[in-house]
């Protein structure tokens, strides 16, 4: 019984430790991306190797294809690796503060004021 409580407790306080992990910030976002687009990369060289060396072997080994089959497509070689990070447009020049084109009355001319008080 205590050997299971023990590794149960912990397991709870992960647990809450992993909830209250602040969102990353921009630079950790940015640089997971760029692990992220890493990665693929890595596995794209990883299949044009793969594809070089089945070419390899079944040309040492010569055995035809059977009649009607689709050719193999060419392997496509990734080149190297390149990383351009999304541009970020600044608040004020998404648009999303303003409605478009230009005011032509100030925009709280039927606003209700706010009652005074009164003794």
């Amino acid at each position: 019984m205590k050997a299971m409580l023990l590794p149960l407790a912990c397991w709870a306080l992960a647990g809450a430790a992993w909830a209250k992990l602040p969102p990353p910030t921009p630079e950790a976002a940015a640089k997971a991306a760029e692990s992220a687009a890493r990665a693929k990369w890595a596995g794209q060289v990883d299949a044009y190797r793969l594809c070089n060396v089945q070419d390899r072997i079944a040309a040492r080994f010569g055995q035809p294809r059977p009649a009607g089959a689709a050719p193999l497509p060419a392997c496509v070689d990734p080149g190297p690796f390149s990383y351009t990070p999304p541009e970020q447009k600044p608040i004020e020049a998404s648009a999303a503060h303003s409605p478009p084109g230009n005011a032509t009355s100030p925009p709280s001319t039927g606003a209700p004021t706010p009652p005074t008080a009164t003794r």
